[in-house]
C-alpha cells in the first residue's frame, strides 16, 4: 500500500465551527513542541490535525476531541494485530479495506470521518480476519 501523501489538502476551514484554520505550532496544543513540532489548528475551537515529518502535509483531516477519541480506540484495536507480526501491517490494511469497501490507498485512520472510524472499530471488534 503506496498513498500519496502530496495530495493531501491542507486545511484552511474548519469543518466544525467553520472558522480559519493555520499552519502554526504544535505548542499551542501541547505547551511545547512534539515530534517535528507543527501542526494545522481552528483558530476558535479544539479541532487539529499534526503533519507529516518534514513537511506541512497533514497527517489526516483536522480533529476534534470526539474524533481524536475515536482515532485512538480504532488504533488501539488494529495496532496490536500486525505488532504482533503475525500479519504485515499493509495486509491488515488491505483486509480493513476490503471489508470497508473502499479502495486500499484511501484506508488510513487519519483521513476517516466519525462514520469510518466507528466502521472500522465494529470490524475490527468482530475480527478483522474473521
Amino acid at each position: 500500500m503506496k498513498n500519496n501523501i502530496n495530495v493531501y489538502p491542507k486545511p484552511t476551514t474548519c469543518q466544525y465551527c467553520g472558522h480559519e484554520v493555520i499552519y502554526t505550532t504544535n505548542a499551542e496544543i501541547y505547551g511545547k513542541e512534539y515530534g517535528n513540532g507543527k501542526c494545522y489548528k481552528c483558530n476558535n475551537c479544539d479541532a487539529y490535525v499534526g503533519v507529516h515529518n518534514g513537511t506541512d502535509i497533514p497527517l489526516g483531516i483536522l480533529a476534534n476531541r470526539e474524533l481524536r477519541n475515536l482515532k485512538k480506540r480504532a488504533h488501539a484495536m488494529f495496532d496490536p494485530i500486525w505488532k504482533r507480526r503475525k500479519k504485515y501491517r499493509w495486509q491488515c490494511y488491505h483486509q480493513l479495506a476490503l471489508k470497508l469497501d473502499i479502495p486500499v490507498k484511501e484506508c488510513h485512520f487519519g483521513w476517516f470521518n466519525k462514520d469510518m472510524l466507528e466502521k472500522s472499530i465494529q470490524i475490527l471488534k468482530n475480527g478483522l480476519f474473521n
